[in-house]
């Protein structure tokens, strides 16, 4: 695609729009310091090699991750991606697709996405999978408009503290036109880091239009889902699930195996790069009742006139092929290729390798978690965790700046999120950690806490 630049008339129309004068109004708020740095001066008359041997060397003088050995989680995850998998989403015919308009001409990529959905629905135990979430928390929001399109009279969604930030935060921006939907915040246990049942019981009347569970949560924890969705189906309300690392979901029980009605969640894991935080592969899944409400897209197997096996769009309930106010969704864009890296992960690791691999997480993050027990460093929570779990540091500024002069990532620092939580570092382990790293790892934050000594 050629890029098409603005004409002096079409900028002029949006500044006044946005009611500035100049384009550079719109980052006065950048201090004048990095404004001024931020050009960068190159000689005119460069070679492409000599401009490129430049920009490398600047590039250089930044701070990169390589190198240091890191415990960062917290909704991305680093795993090991076999080469397959690169080679697969990169071949040209998936590179390069978009929607399927004309499933017809689009054989390859519907079966994707069909396997796709298979693949879901056998990770979540549901009955019906779609495609095309953007993310995890995208996904979850689309999971409480699906709810309210099921239960359109009921008004509260009761979503848990101790779902991540950005999830509640995204919901709370989707329902923020729907009227008279009200969100209440359910409290976390503060010994067990899970939903607090007993201020849940307290919530859930004829009112109660779903709930939104971590499942693990933004600590690590393993809700108790099946005693959530209990107290949720007693009230009448859906139970909703969201699983930021999908990994889990090969050794937990399945989402829908333990009563909730949608699973949403996060597929990065899944032969995904964190890729600064993107792009994600959002997936969602509920039971066959419920299949007129999901959103995003929904592929179906037939038989064309010749009676091969064939794939389709079905169910297509997005503003583009039905009236706008009947639309279950407005999402648009394609997420195929991340899908098809999903489906090829998990064809290749089977149900028995993503099991193992997931076990071999949870040994590891155990691991770590009782060498940092012998220096001091403490569980904040009691609750059965996956691979992420949180503990205390007392100042926890001092020991990350210990850990990155050790060449550690040691975690997410709590304290913005939670403020209740000052004290707060989650850590998560994955099978690209071993035990030298959990020794480097001590004794960093051994460290930032004033312990010193040599390693």
């Amino acid at each position: 695609m050629r890029f098409v630049p603005h004409t002096e008339t079409e900028i002029a129309k949006m500044l006044e729009a946005l009611s500035v004068e100049r384009i550079d109004d719109l980052i006065a708020h950048v201090p004048e310091k990095l404004r001024t740095s931020a050009s960068i001066g190159l000689d005119p008359g460069k070679s492409e090699a000599e401009l490129v041997a430049e920009l490398s060397s600047l590039a250089s003088k930044s701070a990169s991750s390589h190198g240091f050995v890191s415990f960062l989680g917290g909704r991305r995850y680093i795993h090991k991606i076999t080469a397959a998998v690169r080679a697969i989403t990169a071949r040209s015919e998936f590179a390069t697709s978009y929607t399927p308009y004309q499933p017809e001409a689009s054989q390859g990529t519907t079966q994707a996405i069909f396997e796709f959905q298979t693949l879901i629905t056998q990770l979540t135990g549901l009955e019906v999978a779609n495609a095309s979430m953007y993310d995890g928390a995208s996904a979850a929001a689309e999971a409480v408009l699906m709810a309210r399109r099921v239960l359109p009279k009921r008004v509260v969604v009761a979503l848990s503290r101790a779902l991540w930030p950005d999830y509640r935060s995204t919901i709370r921006t989707y329902l923020s036109a729907q009227t008279p939907l009200e969100l209440v915040e359910v409290p976390f246990d503060s010994a067990s880091g899970t939903t607090d049942l007993e201020a849940l019981e307290a919530l859930a009347d004829d009112h109660l239009l779903c709930t939104v569970t971590g499942y693990p949560n933004g600590f690590g924890a393993i809700e108790p889902l099946a005693r959530i969705a209990e107290i949720t189906h007693r009230a009448g309300g859906l139970a909703i699930s969201a699983t930021a690392e999908g990994l889990a979901l090969g050794l937990l029980k399945a989402p829908g195996a333990i009563g909730a009605d949608i699973a949403t969640g996060e597929g990065q894991s899944f032969g995904i790069a964190p890729h600064f935080g993107g792009p994600g592969v959002g997936f969602m899944a509920a039971r066959m009742a419920q299949v007129r409400q999901m959103p995003g897209r929904l592929v179906g197997q037939t038989v064309d006139a010749q009676g091969r096996r064939a794939f389709c769009l079905t169910l297509a309930t997005r503003e583009q092929h039905i009236r706008r106010e009947r639309a279950t969704s407005n999402i648009c864009t394609n997420h195929s290729l991340n899908a098809l890296a999903v489906t090829a992960y998990l064809s290749l690791m089977g149900r028995r390798g993503l099991r193992e691999l997931a076990s071999r997480n949870v040994e590891l993050a155990h691991q770590a978690a009782d060498m940092l027990a012998t220096a001091g460093i403490q569980q904040r929570f009691k609750a059965p965790f996956f691979n992420e779990f949180v503990v205390s540091v007392p100042d926890v500024s001092a020991a990350l700046a210990a850990a990155e002069r050790h060449k550690v990532l040691p975690g997410i620092a709590l304290a913005r999120d939670y403020p209740e939580l000052g004290d707060g570092l989650l850590i998560s382990v994955t099978e690209t950690n071993n035990f030298d790293d959990f020794e480097l790892l001590r004794h960093a934050l051994g460290e930032g806490r004033g312990e010193r000594g040599q390693h």
